[in-house]
This record gives structure tokens, sequence and C-alpha cells, in this order.
């Protein structure tokens, strides 16, 4: 059995964060999402889904690549465009 004496610590770190919580729904889905800005992703937000469980470290270069939303997400092309547009507004 694993002890705390035993633990190899990689980090651990306390960080401020912020977090925005929102709901929206567009053309062809509900979004429920915890979004949350931290100087540790090098200006990226930790984007979770709260519906399915689901998260990403996203930035502009992420959202310009092609399919990158619908394989984290498991969204349909029509839904990652969504939800792409939305979290430009908030990168941008």
């Amino acid at each position: 059995m694993m002890t705390q004496e035993n633990w190899m610590f990689l980090y651990d770190d306390k960080e401020e964060t912020r977090t925005r919580f929102v709901s929206f729904v567009g053309d062809t889905n509900r979004f429920d999402l915890a979004i949350i800005q931290t100087d540790r992703f090098y200006g990226k937000l930790l984007v979770l889904n709260l519906q399915s469980n689901k998260f990403a470290i996203i930035g502009p270069d992420d959202l310009k690549e092609p399919g990158y939303l619908e394989h984290v997400y498991g969204l349909s092309e029509a839904e990652a465009k969504e939800l792409e547009q939305f979290l430009w507004s908030m990168i941008g």
C-alpha cells in the first residue's frame, strides 16, 4: 500500500485562477462550461464541458486546428463550430 511518505511529487503548486461558468444554447446544442484562466497553461484556457465531463487546454492555435474540438469533446462539426465561435470571443 502506498503511503504519503512514498509519494514522489512532480509538482504541488497553488495558484490564483479566474473561473467563469457559462451555459448557452446554440442552434445545435446546449453547452455548460467551466472556463478556467491561469498562468499555468501559457495563456491558454482550461475548458471543461460539464455535460460530458471532457476537458481541454485551448488556445488560438488549437481553435485553428481542423477537427480539434470535434475530437476532444466528441461533437459534430456544427456543434464544434458553435463552441469555436464562443471560445474565440473568450480568447480573441
